[in-house]
């Protein structure tokens, strides 16, 4: 019973530890070549439990995850930077991992220019992001879109001014998201700076997404837990979590299908001359 999913409960809030092991369940299929970097790699948590480490460099622009990460000993070397601003020469890397960050990035593209730059001929390119799906899954923003009165909505500026948009935006402020673009948008940026679009594929349903949706407002007490006790979980038990896991592991066995479509999407991407250019699995 030591599975993905239980080892992220023990350590995260239930929201958080479902998609993150939804996440982690497909690094165990992709190739990990050596060595690697770990783009925006925060505390080092989800490399622990979803790569085989010790990776060789995870890098993050803020100190305090880093901090985090050095006592994990996940990472050979760790360094504070800039995604647009790596400190490594050109083709230090066969593979860069970025999970759940590029979203983040306002100004996204140089960040790939970089990762195409510190990439070897052949690397491989993984990284994780919200796509088109993840709005419109919200539920407060469709309960909302269900009580705008419809002839309200004729109009593209009503559209953009109802309450569910409002609410859609309030999340995305929240989560600091600026991209949930689809893969032909993610597709051209990669292409645009040298690397190619091997496969694609979505994940996370939206009974998943609406359980994350959810667990920022119930989840809370974790957050003061974090704050005054170090920890986001203060007794990882399975008694203790016995009630959480049994809500959860549904939804996680349901968002491991790739044949509906999901909240977000993974990407694989190599930095080669011809690669196939892939769809949705």
């Amino acid at each position: 019973m030591d599975d993905l999913l239980w080892r992220h409960l023990r350590d995260l809030p239930a929201f958080r530890a479902l998609l993150r092991a939804v996440e982690a369940h497909f690094y165990a299929d992709l190739p990990l070549a050596r060595p690697v970097l770990d783009l925006g790699c925060g505390d080092g948590h989800f490399a622990s439990l979803a790569l085989n480490g010790p990776l060789e460099m995870g890098f993050d622009p803020w100190w305090g995850p880093l901090t985090e990460a050095r006592e994990r000993g996940v990472y050979r070397l760790l360094a504070q930077a800039e995604g647009a601003q790596m400190p490594y020469p050109d083709g230090t890397f066969a593979t860069v991992v970025s999970n759940s960050v590029l979203e983040h990035i306002p100004q996204v593209q140089p960040v790939l220019v970089e990762v195409a730059r510190v990439l070897q001929s052949g690397g491989w390119f993984y990284f994780c992001v919200p796509g088109p799906n993840f709005l419109p899954f919200l539920s407060i923003g469709r309960a909302l879109d269900r009580l705008w009165l419809r002839p309200l909505r004729d109009s593209q500026f009503a559209i953009r001014n109802s309450p569910g948009e409002a609410y859609r935006r309030f999340f995305n402020r929240v989560s600091r998201h600026y991209h949930c673009d689809g893969a032909e948008v993610w597709g051209g940026r990669l292409e645009a700076v040298g690397l190619r679009l091997v496969r694609w594929w979505p994940y996370f349903s939206r009974r998943a997404l609406v359980a994350l949706e959810w667990g920022h407002y119930l989840g809370l007490p974790s957050l003061v837990c974090k704050k005054l006790a170090g920890r986001w979980v203060l007794w990882p038990s399975r008694t203790n979590l016995w009630l959480t896991e049994r809500l959860v592991r549904p939804l996680y066995q349901e968002s491991l299908s790739l044949d509906s479509a999901g909240a977000c999407l993974f990407f694989v991407a190599r930095k080669e001359s011809a690669s196939i250019v892939g769809g949705a699995l």
